[in-house]
């Protein structure tokens, strides 16, 4: 599924109990990763603007420090770089999870997180900071978009019960 976007378009919001949207991309070692591959457990799919910034640094890494609390619970990152970048940024801070390469963003269009910013006057199309635990049957079960960085981990425990 390849959507064109035209600026100023504000996808419908995803909601819990609605069914996650299919993610199927190449990840930092180019193997192919889907989202119906880890049927069976929960998923954290949280979108990133761009790799090795700060907050995007500041994320991750806060999702790697409690990646050892979340029990089965998958962590997958998002962002539209490519997936050489995506290595860079996983080697640097040892994350440990599977970085995806969104470079034509349909992903994040179908989750409704490709969005018209802007920063210092200009306007451009780019990711929204978002994170949703998918359930085991592929259900969103927690959708938080805008999401801070910091409190990406502490959602996640949150909604696990940790």
């Amino acid at each position: 599924m390849n959507w064109m976007v035209r600026p100023g378009y504000t996808p419908e919001m995803l909601n819990a109990g609605d069914p996650a949207p299919p993610i199927s991309l190449s990840n930092q070692r180019g193997e192919a990763v889907s989202l119906d591959a880890h049927r069976g457990h929960r998923v954290l799919v949280f979108f990133y603007p761009k790799a090795d910034t700060p907050g995007c640094t500041q994320q991750a890494c806060g999702l790697r420090d409690v990646a050892g609390q979340v029990g089965e619970t998958t962590i997958i990152g998002i962002s539209p770089d490519k997936a050489a970048a995506q290595q860079r940024f996983d080697s640097k801070y040892s994350l440990g999870f599977d970085l995806l390469a969104d470079t034509e963003h349909a992903v994040a269009e179908a989750y409704g997180v490709w969005k018209e910013k802007k920063n210092y006057g200009r306007t451009y199309m780019g990711i929204e900071r978002s994170a949703f635990l998918v359930d085991a049957d592929g259900t969103i079960e927690q959708a938080w978009y805008k999401i801070s960085p910091k409190d990406t981990p502490v959602k996640l425990l949150a909604a696990l019960g940790g």
